[in-house]
């Protein structure tokens, strides 16, 4: 086999890993929407985080060699960022479409890159990402009005990410690889018992625990696997700008799952955002990690 041929082929895996996550993170979102009559959405929210963190605790056990003396204060923040982020978040698509939450959110890392980066032309993207905001936002452009409430819960989430990345280096810095699962871990015992008090025995209940775990499965599990998987095998630029495609994959899962069909305005945001994201990543500035967790 010819080299270039052995290198494509080498990249290709991976690039359907990466497709893949993104997949499985939306659909574990549209999972987690069927779960808002049942027990609302910081409900879903906490049985996500539960169900991922019981996961985690099983195949990976992040206590094995944990000090108690050891450096905690940005493994909890950490954890807090992570399920303000997921409760924030799916308030938000309470009234947003699926596809227009995941572009506003991504404002949020997109700025924690462009935060990094030191090159004027950097300001093209930055540009290029507010005026994507603006399609997207209800602000009388033209376009279909979106709910504002649940504009800003998404961009709320978007700076929970950005701090999440933060926080997510810090505590990787101190507890390596353990830093995921034990965050998750925290998030669950800090966001969970709330939910109990103000729920009580119905936030269990028979038909939201099947999609509990399939939430858990499907938004942090098999995703973050995967995308682990493809991250030590693609360049980091090609992985960035691949990561650019999240919001246009929230939308057709919104549109074939939940029957979210966008406006040609909103696409425009969206491809907007997107763009921003793929041109930061593409100039070498850093490029937000997602949030599988």
């Amino acid at each position: 086999m010819e080299p270039s041929k052995a290198s494509a082929k080498a990249l290709l895996i991976p690039i359907l890993g990466l497709l893949a996550a993104m997949a499985s993170f939306q659909l574990g979102a549209s999972f987690a929407k069927r779960m808002f009559p049942m027990v609302g959405a910081p409900g879903a929210a906490a049985l996500r985080i539960l169900a991922s963190a019981l996961m985690l605790a099983v195949a990976r056990r992040p206590w094995r060699g944990l000090s108690v003396k050891g450096p905690w204060g940005a493994i909890v923040a950490y954890g807090v960022t992570l399920g303000t982020m997921n409760t924030l978040f799916y308030m938000s698509l309470r009234t947003v479409p699926l596809g227009i939450a995941v572009a506003i959110e991504f404002i949020g890392p997109l700025g924690v890159a462009m935060a990094a980066s030191r090159r004027p032309s950097d300001l093209i993207w930055v540009a290029l990402a507010a005026a994507g905001l603006l399609l997207l936002l209800p602000i009388g452009l033209g376009g279909p009005r979106v709910d504002m409430g649940g504009a800003m819960l998404a961009l709320a989430a978007g700076g929970c990410w950005a701090l999440y990345i933060i926080f997510g280096r810090r505590a990787g810095q101190a507890h390596g690889s353990n830093a995921a699962g034990l965050g998750v871990i925290i998030a669950a015992l800090i966001f969970v018992p709330p939910q109990i008090a103000i729920q009580g025995a119905s936030l269990f209940t028979l038909k939201a625990i099947p999609l509990a775990l399939a939430v858990g499965l499907l938004s942090s599990a098999l995703p973050y696997s995967l995308e682990m998987f493809a991250l030590t095998r693609l360049p980091t630029r090609l992985f960035g700008t691949m990561m650019s495609l999240e919001p246009a994959v929230g939308a057709l899962a919104g549109a074939t799952l939940m029957g979210q069909i966008l406006a040609p305005v909103q696409w425009g945001g969206m491809l907007a955002v997107m763009g921003a994201s793929a041109g930061a990543a593409l100039s070498g500035a850093v490029h937000p990690e997602a949030p599988t967790e």
